[in-house]
């Protein structure tokens, strides 16, 4: 089984990033690790997964177009069964609310600690072994 971890955001070095932090793991093969630009493009792919298993998205909040904001209620419609974590530079309070109220299981600020979101991770290996 191959489980997908989907990274929703507008700037591309943030794919760069995840990869680097990820490497490891993903040269391991222990989960792969999909991106889309748009909130209109993740919920394309998250209709279709190739096969793989989806265990978990982060999406940024802020982006052109659909707002992760306004892309969370329809993930929650068509796949209640995968856990968002929205991730954002400005992590008020207002935000936060407004995120958890809408379906996020978390929401992390930027700079994202890689360290706490790899706990994330592995928690969302463990639940699909």
């Amino acid at each position: 089984m191959t489980v997908l971890v989907l990274v929703v955001d507008d700037e591309p070095d943030m794919e760069v990033l995840f990869r680097q932090q990820f490497r490891r793991d993903l040269r391991a093969q222990r989960f792969t690790m999909d991106f889309a630009g748009s909130a209109a493009e993740a919920l394309t792919r998250i209709a279709d997964t190739g096969g793989q298993t989806l265990i978990l998205i982060l999406s940024d909040i802020n982006m052109p177009g659909m707002s992760g904001l306004e892309m969370l209620p329809e993930v929650r419609a068509r796949r209640p069964d995968v856990p968002v974590i929205m991730i954002t530079a400005y992590g008020d309070a207002e935000t936060r609310k407004t995120a958890l109220d809408r379906g996020a299981e978390r929401l992390l600020t930027k700079p994202i600690d890689f360290g706490q979101l790899r706990q994330e991770i592995e928690a969302r290996l463990e639940q699909a072994a």
